[in-house]
């Protein structure tokens, strides 16, 4: 078992199920402590004894937090550094969608989606980014979709949260640069959770055609991609967007 996190403190929202979980699993593996924030107790807890009882000596724990709200984040945050000291390695993975097309779309369907999906990474970043200057040191690593590259139809809501991942992430890493610490983005295409359980044989069939590798992607595939940005190994990256979709963007 590698041990590319050893000793280092990392921090996941949306970490009780899907990509999310699988990435919490995975730098728990590699040595981490990890922190994940969910709105789920039951779902969160379940998802800490799952992970401890797959890798010995597990040092993981959930906190209840709604990353919608800054003054829940600042002081879950406050709490976090409290406990651990610091946090080296952020992941921005919460997300949701309420999928409509543009007529159909309640203003409440919008700002939801942007408030979980775009202004959960200012409140988290703007509470931890303070800390990693004075350490000089940290990876902030946000998940943004294949769907904020190349736009989806009835997804103008989550389409554009994930573009606006895309831009924040160049811009964070531009600022952060000079501190050594890196901000880069990963791109998923379909993997295998929960949303895309809910698609129609027929969105399957139809999507599938549009991906080269001819299959979807599972969660363990995007948390190999964001142990590599977590770990050292991506020491000279850093303002990134990668694509893990089967060349579904080629």
């Amino acid at each position: 078992m590698n041990r590319l996190l050893q000793g280092k403190v990392a921090l996941v929202t949306g970490g009780s199920a899907g990509i999310g979980k699988a990435i919490a699993q995975k730098f728990v593996q590699a040595g981490a402590q990890v922190v994940i924030f969910g709105t789920d107790p039951s779902r969160g807890l379940k998802a800490v004894e799952e992970i401890q009882s797959t890798v010995e000596g597990a040092c993981i724990a959930f906190m209840q937090v709604d990353v919608s709200s800054h003054t829940a984040v600042t002081e879950a945050i406050k709490q976090v550094i409290e406990i651990h000291g610091q946090v080296d390695v952020l992941v921005n993975n919460a997300g949701i969608t309420k999928d409509r097309l543009l007529m159909k779309m309640s203003e409440e369907d919008w700002d939801s989606v942007m408030n979980v999906n775009v202004k959960s990474c200012y409140n988290m970043c703007h509470a931890l980014v303070r800390s990693m200057m004075k350490a000089r040191n940290g990876k902030i690593i946000n998940i943004s979709s294949v769907v904020g590259l190349m736009g989806n139809a009835a997804q103008t809501n989550y389409a554009a949260s994930k573009a606006a991942i895309i831009g924040f992430t160049k811009a964070l890493a531009k600022e952060l640069a000079p501190r050594n610490i890196s901000v880069n983005c990963l791109a998923p295409g379909f993997i295998i959770t929960k949303m895309t359980d809910a698609l129609s044989e027929q969105q399957k069939e139809m999507t599938l055609s549009k991906i080269p590798l001819a299959r979807f992607g599972v969660p363990e595939e995007i948390a190999n991609a964001a142990l590599f940005l977590a770990s050292d190994l991506s020491n000279y990256v850093t303002g990134q967007v990668i694509s893990v979709d089967g060349g579904m963007n080629m």
